[in-house]
């Protein structure tokens, strides 16, 4: 992927939300996401999708459950650049708002040893 398709992913703000609750919980389920963010599971679908396009975003199916992570082999360049941007959203209002959502989601899925 180029650089520029990489900024293009992490200059929407659902995308980068995302990814930023992914990176803070190691997995997450789209139900989850949706809980979070408070959006459609249609768009937070969407996001993913793309997300994993460009190779940000990895996933494994649990039973009914398809759990999205960061993807382990991003090369170096790639994990900078996340990682600059993850850390310079970590204290917006939406993020943390994000965080407090996910954690009073009641049923969330229980996971199983990948």
């Amino acid at each position: 992927m180029k650089q520029i398709e990489i900024f293009q992913m992490l200059g929407d703000a659902t995308r980068l939300r995302a990814l930023a609750l992914i990176a803070a919980n190691g997995e997450l389920c789209v139900c989850e996401l949706v809980a979070a963010l408070d959006l459609s599971q249609p768009k937070i679908s969407r996001h993913l999708n793309a997300l994993k396009a460009a190779g940000l975003v990895v996933s494994r199916r649990d039973a009914q459950w398809v759990y999205h992570a960061l993807a382990p082999d991003l090369p170096a360049w790639q994990e900078q650049i996340l990682t600059a941007a993850l850390a310079g959203i970590s204290n917006e209002y939406a993020v943390k708002g994000d965080a407090t959502r996910l954690a009073n989601m009641k049923d969330r899925p229980a996971r199983c040893a990948a």
